[in-house]
């Protein structure tokens, strides 16, 4: 499978961080639901997990928190 850059799954203003946490949720869900079904997957979970993404199936929203070591 070719690799997307991450720049073409996410916009400007998201973190590559926030993606790779989405994309690892997302695939423990498609192993999950492999399981339960009994399904043998032929892909890698992540690689589906990438392509959801890609696919624009499923997206990831950052919540912004603010630094408290900023207020001394």
């Amino acid at each position: 499978m070719l690799k997307p850059s991450a720049g073409l799954i996410i916009s400007p203003e998201q973190s590559r961080y926030s993606l790779v946490i989405a994309v690892a949720k997302r695939a423990r869900q498609i192993t999950a639901e492999a399981e339960t079904k009994g399904e043998i997957l032929t892909e890698k979970p992540v690689d589906l997990a990438v392509q959801d993404f890609m696919n624009h199936k499923f997206t990831f929203k950052e919540q912004f928190v603010p630094n408290d070591d900023l207020e001394d």
